[in-house]
């Protein structure tokens, strides 16, 4: 008896049937397909065909764009919930810490609402954003209403992609069976869960910066910039030139950025010790090379976002702006020593 063949199965033929008769999907397949998907209503074994398939032949911007499309069906943003920048976080950080927190944050400090999304797990030895945020004592939004909230009380909010769609963190975490990354850790990067009017990309392979372009382009998303990052994180690496590829308008520019004056990158860690971070926020610890990845990090979102008219004058603004913050800190540390020393009885007062 011949089985009747499953949905899916055309979506597999079309992008697996060998160099000549194989092509991409288009926007409307993949939207459908990954509905499917997203319903359960797919086989193991047909997952892990289009997975591996689009994986090995490298995914097309029709197939980023269907399923961001599909996905963000899915997405039910909180009434009144906006961000002004989406930073896609789903790389993890095996050489140097996540200094790109910090540039978050520092945005953030100036108004700018900052949603963070991200995952973590999928591949061992990395250091992933919700462990970072706790070694800075702070904490990943728990649901979309909880980033909504953590944005209108902070400007920044970390959302896991088990928040979003927990159908896509199970996919995600497949690579330990399927031996590589699946597209999902490229599309997801392109969600932008709350509709950003600005969203910020980072890459590891450079043959991926164009795709995420048109992804976004296709998307309609009005602004954007992709560059490759430390590691496939949003981390500017001072000490080399950067070209970033950027989007307003549907129109495409890039831009050569030179490398950071006098930047000199020390030695890969040996160890991951986050607790360097908050020593280097809380201005009880100076690290040249770091600063310089948070300042250069910083700088190319403030130029996406139209906040200077040039590489150099973004860089001179976010060095003001974390300047800004140590100021914050030591005039914050020396009012907590006033108020201290206002505690002392008179006696220990006259001689402290």
């Amino acid at each position: 008896m011949t089985k009747k063949e499953h949905p899916f199965a055309k979506y597999v033929r079309t992008i697996a049937r060998g160099p000549t008769l194989s092509r991409p999907l288009t926007a409307d397949e993949s939207l459908e397909a990954t509905r499917m998907i997203l319903r359960g209503e797919v086989e193991p074994l047909q997952l892990g065909a289009l997975l591996a398939v689009l994986r090995v032949r490298t995914e097309d911007p029709g197939e980023g764009e269907g399923f961001v499309r599909a996905t963000k069906e899915t997405i039910r943003i909180p009434e009144g919930a906006s961000a002004d920048l989406d930073w896609s976080a789903y790389a993890g950080k095996k050489r140097q810490l996540p200094w790109f927190m910090l540039s978050a944050l520092l945005l953030a400090g100036s108004g700018i609402r900052v949603l963070m999304h991200g995952t973590e797990g999928h591949t061992p030895g990395r250091v992933y954003v919700r462990e970072t945020l706790a070694a800075l004592g702070l904490a990943a939004a728990s649901s979309l209403e909880d980033a909504a909230r953590r944005l209108e009380e902070s400007n920044f909010a970390y959302l896991p992609l088990e928040a979003i769609s927990p159908r896509l963190q199970e996919i995600m975490e497949l690579k330990p069976i399927l031996g590589v990354r699946s597209p999902v850790n490229t599309f997801a990067r392109m969600l932008n869960p709350f509709d950003a009017p600005y969203s910020i990309q980072s890459i590891f392979h450079p043959n991926y910066r164009e795709i995420h372009r048109d992804v976004c382009l296709r998307l309609g998303q009005p602004h954007m910039a992709v560059f490759k990052g430390e590691g496939g994180e949003i981390e500017r690496r001072p000490e080399k030139p950067v070209e970033i590829q950027l989007l307003h308008l549907g129109e495409k520019t890039d831009e050569d950025w030179p490398a950071m004056a006098g930047v000199v990158r020390p030695p890969f860690e040996e160890t991951m010790d986050l607790a360097r971070l908050k020593a280097l926020w809380s201005g009880q610890a100076r690290e040249p090379y770091a600063e310089s990845v948070v300042v250069g990090t910083a700088a190319i979102a403030l130029r996406l976002m139209g906040r200077v008219e040039s590489p150099a004058a973004a860089e001179a603004l976010a060095r003001k702006m974390w300047a800004a913050r140590a100021s914050e800190i030591l005039s914050r540390a020396s009012s907590r020593a006033v108020r201290a020393r206002n505690r002392l009885p008179a006696s220990q007062a006259g001689a402290a």
